[in-house]
């Protein structure tokens, strides 16, 4: 069973970064409980305006991978490691949205889910193989 009991105040303060905002509610709650500053932002834009902001510097970022707005967990992971190297990115979310959501960024996957069936996996690297044969 979790530890929900309130600590002693973090040094450490968190971004979650979620769209849906029950969700986000309630983690951020939890994390508060446990003595951690927590900032919410329900959008990609919300989440790079707290990062940009001059007076706020989180440890660490929850991102859901579906993030809502203009960029999703993945780019704000980039983007971080790019301007705020020191943030670590955590990325939440279930196997098949990440998956599809990875797969939107290239041209051509990853649109498998874990626990790999192995003659998909065989069909796909063959397919995949195939069409760098032709070009």
């Amino acid at each position: 069973m979790a530890d929900t009991e309130p600590r002693e105040r973090s040094q450490q303060s968190l971004l979650v970064a979620d769209s849906d905002v029950l969700v986000r509610h309630a983690i951020a709650d939890y994390l508060r409980r446990c003595g951690y500053d927590v900032i919410e932002a329900a959008s990609f834009e919300e989440a790079v305006a707290v990062l940009e902001a001059p007076h706020v510097t989180p440890s660490a970022v929850l991102s859901d991978v579906e993030l809502a707005g203009s960029g999703n967990g993945f780019a704000l992971r980039a983007r971080a490691a790019r301007e705020w190297p020191g943030v670590e990115v955590f990325l939440a979310g279930n196997i098949a949205a990440a998956a599809r959501t990875a797969g939107q960024l290239c041209e051509r996957g990853p649109h498998l889910a874990r626990p790999y069936d192995p003659q998909l996996v065989l069909e796909r690297v063959r397919r995949l193989l195939a069409d760098r044969a032709q070009r």
